[in-house]
């Protein structure tokens, strides 16, 4: 196999040695100025290593000296205007400050021709040192930066032994604003880096123009009025005479002081435009600050607007909600609960973050129910001694709801769709008789509702009400049944745990239900008639390969079909002349089905007919509460 070129490398090795060796935080913020290999591109922890004497762009060192120059950066932005407006200060004491300034852009001009650089045709490394070389020689930016490091008027006194006070030096030093792009890639950077935050970021860039703008329009505005050919008639000179000898400090603060008035378009009138030139100046630079202005409030506006735009949801779905139901003149309650669960869904959107949470890859998914509701899940009544592996399913796919007080959750004789677990708050159980509502008992953390009606697919027995601000779990009763009927032990396990739990019940819930007599007896009948077929195919499969065992979960029997059986024909009238049954598991079997419904009618039948008199022949037939006559 041919071997990568020694001067492409990925860069994606060396975030890896990132991670192994810095914060795990610092490096997931950094991802957003990194480099990323095209799609493709193969990579792998054993990539070879830049060359020698060659520095990653994203280098932590290399960062924080780029974040130092920076800093001399927003010097050089402030002296290259100011040295031009006041000449003193360019041969006097800033000469060797800029001498300092420069001899570091030097160094970093230096250090470019050992950065290796990413090919944008096949987004990989380059750390050829000729190739480095070649690409920033032959670029814009390498003219630009030695022009705007050259100390002309050094250069020009070691030459000559002179200082020359000439205008041409102090436009030359104007170069040294071709720096300020480092300014711009510094916040384009921030902007993406989540460990800063971005409107505190844009707010500091838009300080950061308006300052320049507002100290540059000041020095230039200084300039032409020490250029004119009479002093006294300029904006400054016709206030303070002789202002070229006074303080530099005077002047500058004139300056900034006329430049900030006329930027904020307030014009008091106090310094204004002289002659000709000043009021051509002046022109521009007002049009320039209808740019500025437009540009500084078009970016506050939007930061504005975007962390407001949830509240303008918010209050859009309750204008809704207040508007449906004066239409359909619901009851105040109603609209109460239907207000109250729209402010809690806005109010823990940040907590439940669905649309975050689906864009991430299912086993990040899973780690994250697994940290957030496995013991929750496994301290349950119902779940207790489960195998890890059903546990590790059952936590996946959960899903996470919140209630606000008094909210129902469940309503009695509803269609059992979902079961759900109590994380925090609390539940009461409730029934209603006659119109008359009646509390049962009160549920708390770790407490389950909705699994009678799930598991013995039935109507809902009780209403469940939150009681107060609650968060809970729910469990999908078709998912559920998937991921148990293939575990037979789990289902033994999961089946004991709530037959226990229903003769345990309080006698004012029992008496509420009064199937359930019925029910636990059906399912004591399930429970010994598949562990009769255990042990049966035990005995038969004696000395067989163990993978030619199938066994029948006994949860999957509970998710039977359920039939209404009538103890007459169908087209025999009874004598209150209604239709009365009883609710059964359909059994395997017509011998079975016959059997039981001796059990319950107490006479043998022989045939079993629908409801159109047409035979039974086969039970896979029949569907969800069909109603069989036996006969």
């Amino acid at each position: 196999m041919k071997e990568k070129s020694p001067e492409n490398r990925s860069p994606v090795p060396l975030l890896y040695r990132r991670h192994s060796s810095g914060d795990i935080m610092n490096n997931l913020a950094s991802v957003s100025s990194s480099l990323l290999p095209a799609f493709g591109t193969v990579v792998g922890g054993d990539s070879p290593p830049l060359r020698d004497y060659v520095i990653a762009p994203y280098d932590r060192r290399y960062r924080w000296w780029q974040a130092f120059l920076v800093v001399l950066v927003i010097y050089s932005a402030w002296s290259s205007p100011f040295e031009l407006a006041f000449k003193k200060v360019a041969t006097g004491s800033l000469l060797y400050v800029d001498l300092v300034v420069d001899f570091f852009f030097v160094g970093d001009i230096f250090l470019t021709f050992f950065v290796a650089y990413l090919d944008k045709s096949t987004y990989l490394l380059v750390d050829d040192h000729q190739k480095i070389a070649t690409r920033y020689v032959t670029h814009m930016m390498f003219p630009m930066d030695v022009a705007s490091t050259l100390p002309f008027q050094a250069i020009y006194r070691l030459f000559t032994g002179k200082l020359h006070r000439g205008e041409v030096f102090g436009f030359l030093n104007l170069l040294r604003l071709w720096r300020l792009r480092r300014v711009s890639e510094l916040f384009s950077r921030l902007e993406k880096d989540t460990r800063f935050s971005y409107f505190g970021t844009r707010t500091l860039k838009l300080i950061c123009v308006t300052l320049f703008a507002v100290h540059s329009a000041a020095c230039f505005y200084y300039w032409i009025a020490t250029h004119h050919k009479q002093s006294d008639d300029t904006w400054i000179g016709s206030i303070i005479h002789n202002f070229e000898d006074r303080s530099i400090w005077l002047g500058y603060t004139y300056s900034m002081y006329w430049s900030i008035v006329t930027l904020t378009t307030v014009g008091y009138g106090d310094l204004h435009a002289v002659n000709t030139g000043e009021k051509v100046f002046n022109i521009f630079y007002m049009l320039f600050n209808i740019g500025l202005t437009s540009y500084l409030i078009g970016n506050m506006t939007n930061l504005i607007v975007h962390s407001a735009v949830r509240t303008f949801a918010m209050r859009d779905a309750i204008n809704e909600i207040l508007r449906y139901a004066s239409k359909n003149r619901l009851p105040e309650g109603l609209k109460e609960q239907m207000l109250a669960h729209m402010q809690l869904k806005f109010k823990t959107a940040e907590l439940q973050q669905e649309e975050v949470l689906d864009d991430l890859p299912k086993a990040i998914r899973s780690s994250i129910s697994q940290h957030l509701f496995r013991k929750t899940v496994e301290k349950t009544y119902l779940f207790k001694g489960i195998s890890d592996d059903l546990s590790r399913q059952l936590v996946t796919d959960l899903k996470a709801e919140y209630f606000p007080p008094k909210v129902e959750v469940i309503l009695q004789n509803e269609i059992p769709t979902d079961f759900y677990i109590v994380v925090s708050g609390a539940m009461e159980v409730l029934t209603h008789k006659n119109g008359m509502e009646q509390f049962l008992i009160k549920l708390g953390p770790m407490d389950m509702f909705g699994e009678i009606g799930v598991l013995f697919n039935i109507p809902q027995p009780f209403t469940i009400r939150s009681k107060k601000l609650s968060q809970v779990v729910r469990i999908s009763h078709h998912r559920f049944k998937k991921l148990v009927e293939p575990l037979d032990d789990d289902g033994k396990t999961i089946m004991s745990n709530f037959t226990q739990y229903l003769k345990d019940l309080k006698k004012e819930m029992q008496d509420e239900m009064p199937f359930l007599s019925e029910l636990l007896l059906d399912l004591n009948i399930e429970q010994t008639r598949s562990v009769n077929q255990s042990e049966n195919r035990e005995a038969s499969n004696y000395g067989r390969d163990d993978r030619e065992v199938t066994p029948t979960s006994v949860l999957s029997n509970t998710f039977l079909l359920r039939v209404v059986i009538h103890g007459h024909h169908p087209h025999e009238k009874t004598i209150d002349g209604k239709r009365t049954g009883k609710l059964v598991h359909l059994p395997d079997s017509i011998e079975e089905l016959l059997n039981l419904a001796e059990k319950k009618f107490g006479k043998r039948g022989t045939t079993v007919l629908m409801a159109d008199a047409s035979q039974v022949e086969d039970l896979n037939a029949l569907r969800e509460n069909d109603h069989l006559f036996i006969s």
